[in-house]
């Protein structure tokens, strides 16, 4: 089941009198932020858990938020967002575990940790979601896979679901299927990247100053993204095309193939999945 709004008559994070923690105000805690700013949220209800001072003090001059850096503030909050590190989600949550009881949710944004790590260090029958969010959600592009943990209702999936919507498109999917997530799309923004580098850079080998191959890249890019989401073709008719018999794509697309692209993206994506199931190996 996928969504990009709220379930009717769920409660959201942008209801009023709804407060937010964000634990962890690095590049996706500060996405999140800016986006339920922007979204409509009272920044007077946003509360933001970062203990370096001087962070601290750039995210409340720039939202209008409050800032603390003790984590038992977080008791006050309805939902309770963990934007941490994988390698610090057991501190974090042994600090958080007197604060948080049944009755609020916790969203956990850190990759490879499953539901199940995080509701055996809190309090038995707290609700938790786990969340694959990725980096085009800075433009409100995002795309943010979500899975209910044991103790989630639909009501606790859709007030996740409208606290993600801010930044992007938000799909609900077994969890089981999120080491898989985070292979395509959490990490998927560095696949495209490096392509695109790759393209520059083949640019300039041919001739082209850096200026131009890089604006004509990013824009193919960009073009031909919104060629797939608005015509809703299969990328396979979009290829073809371009790719006129005998032609200068036909000759460009045989390389690509003798060289094993598609095969090496399939082993890159392989190795993502694997290393997403290792770093919940390694919390255990």
């Amino acid at each position: 089941m996928s969504a990009e709004q709220p379930g009717a008559g769920a409660a959201s994070p942008l209801s009023s009198g709804t407060t937010t923690a964000v634990i962890g105000a690095g590049v996706m805690g500060e996405t999140l932020i800016s986006g339920l700013v922007r979204g409509g949220h009272d920044p007077s209800l946003l509360l933001v858990v970062e203990k370096r001072v001087d962070r601290a003090q750039v995210l409340a001059d720039r939202y209008g938020v409050r800032v603390v850096d003790d984590l038992a503030a977080v008791a006050v909050a309805d939902t309770v967002a963990l934007v941490v590190k994988p390698q610090d989600m057991s501190e974090v949550l042994a600090e958080v575990r007197d604060h948080v009881v049944p009755g609020q949710l916790v969203v956990s944004l850190a990759a490879g940790i499953t539901t199940a790590f995080v509701e055996a260090r809190l309090q038995p029958g707290v609700a938790v979601v786990r969340v694959m969010p990725n980096t085009p959600a800075l433009v409100d592009e995002g795309m943010a896979a979500i899975s209910a943990g044991s103790h989630c209702d639909v009501e606790h999936l859709a007030r996740a679901e409208a606290m993600l919507a801010v930044t992007g498109k938000v799909l609900r999917v077994p969890e089981k299927q999120q080491d898989a997530v985070t292979a395509i799309s959490g990490s998927g923004p560095a696949y495209l990247f490096f392509v695109v580098e790759a393209m520059i850079e083949a640019g300039v080998h041919l001739g082209l100053p850096r200026s131009t191959a890089t604006e004509l890249v990013v824009q193919t890019v960009v073009g031909s993204a919104t060629l797939l989401r608005e015509t809703g073709e299969h990328p396979t008719v979009l290829r073809e095309q371009v790719t006129s018999p005998g032609g200068t794509t036909a000759a460009a697309i045989r390389e690509l193939e003798d060289h094993k692209v598609r095969a090496a993206f399939l082993t890159a994506m392989e190795a993502a999945r694997n290393r997403s199931v290792a770093l919940a190996r390694d919390e255990d």
